[in-house]
């Protein structure tokens, strides 16, 4: 029997004034995507696509595209994230059992350098939503985070063992993940998180979709017309506790082995990854300093130019797993961090962003990040990538310093 047709999707964006975007969004059920203030919430659901496997990128791009087909839009505001736009948290591993998802709002308040704007989105002539500010309260809720599946003894004996088949010359590089748990009572203000992330590291992407929240350093792929641009981060290590202890830190940073061979992984893999899809492609010439409030990271810049017809998510697809979030051979980490870890990571460490009409978005890997299911459990995850000469014990602590931006936001 044939599949019935996707809906015909009607969209008008017109200017509009928003001083702030979290207040717009829905209390427990948040779609969000900020950045120092700008980006975009949504509201209601016009579509809701949901996809499981291997080839979940494949069915989520031409879901997409057959979306836009018949889709009618007028667009008087035509900045990015303007017109018909889909948030979407795809799934880290080919097997999870966490579903991936692409959510078309009812309706999209944004905002980006000074320019405001209200898409609404009507699903076969029935109307949207109304935009309605609900005041974002303080704390109403404080929540205790346990080890989840993964102790910390599980964590270092886990790293152990993945030092021991680098060492065996079996992989380059595999990162090694851990999660901590805790619930939220019925009925939570989930922005009060998201108020809290967003103040704390303005510089990071702030989301929440399908439950999935957090805060991400790190750039997946950010696509305008035909420019691309990517940030990697790998190699990481506390701040220091005051301004001297805090610049020997990141200058021990910038010449540890460990941590350079680390990144190179990754700044090759999304170089390889991008390569048949984009030209003019050019890195950092030397990683930096990135400095967040708790952690100084490794970090380069991508650009590029993406060849015709290709999308942000092909590009998407052709980037996830990155060498800084599954290590190198991507399959044989693959295959090892399921051996490893004792859990699904679900959306952690998968792609979070959103991508409109023209095939443009902007996309993060779901690091910093919880996912909190209906029953009200919240889930954190953070991972170390393990090279050699890691220390196992380094690792666990780099974890527990990437694991409290999230956790501080629920408590």
């Amino acid at each position: 029997m044939p599949s019935a047709p996707p809906p015909t999707l009607s969209v008008t964006t017109e200017e509009f004034a928003a001083e702030a975007l979290l207040p717009y969004a829905d209390p427990r059920h948040p779609l969000v995507w900020m950045r120092g203030g700008d980006g975009l919430v949504g509201l209601g659901e016009a579509v809701r696509l949901t996809f499981r496997g291997p080839d979940r990128f494949g069915r989520a791009r031409a879901a997409w595209t057959e979306l836009v087909a018949r889709a009618e839009i007028a667009d008087d505001v035509r900045v990015p994230g303007t017109g018909l736009v889909a948030f979407g948290t795809l799934a880290f591993a080919d097997g999870s059992d966490r579903t991936s998802t692409v959510v078309v709002p009812r309706l999209i308040v944004g905002r980006r350098g000074g320019t405001g704007w209200l898409t609404r989105i009507s699903l076969d002539g029935q109307e949207g939503p109304a935009p309605e500010l609900h005041p974002v309260p303080a704390a109403d809720y404080r929540i205790r985070f346990s080890p989840g599946r993964l102790t910390p003894e599980g964590y270092v004996a886990a790293v152990r063992e993945g030092l021991r088949r680098i060492e065996d010359g079996a992989l380059g590089k595999v990162v090694v993940a851990r999660d901590m748990v805790g619930s939220v009572p019925e009925g939570s203000d989930l922005r009060t998180a998201l108020v809290r992330l967003a103040a704390g590291y303005p510089e990071c992407w702030t989301f929440a979709v399908d439950g999935l929240l957090g805060a991400s350093p790190e750039t997946l792929v950010r696509a305008r017309g035909r420019r691309l641009g990517a940030r990697v981060l790998a190699g990481s290590t506390a701040r220091g506790l005051d301004p001297a202890s805090d610049a020997a830190r990141a200058n021990a940073l910038l010449v540890s082995a460990k941590d350079l061979d680390e990144h190179d992984f990754a700044v090759v893999s999304v170089l390889s990854a991008l390569a048949p899809y984009a030209g003019e492609l050019s890195a950092s010439p030397a990683p930096f300093p990135l400095m967040l409030p708790n952690v100084w990271h490794l970090a380069s810049d991508v650009t590029g130019v993406l060849a015709p017809s290709v999308g942000t998510l092909q590009v998407v697809e052709a980037l996830h797993p990155t060498a800084a979030v599954a290590g190198f051979p991507t399959a044989d980490a693959l295959e090892l961090i399921a051996e490893l870890e004792p859990f699904d990571r679900g959306r952690y460490a998968g792609p979070v962003g959103w991508v409109d009409a023209a095939g443009d978005g902007e996309w993060a890997v779901a690091l910093r990040c919880a996912q909190v299911d209906q029953d009200g459990t919240v889930t954190a995850y953070a991972g170390a990538g393990v090279v050699g000469g890691s220390d196992a014990e380094r690792e666990l602590v780099e974890t527990t310093l990437k694991l409290k931006p999230v956790m501080d936001a629920f408590r």
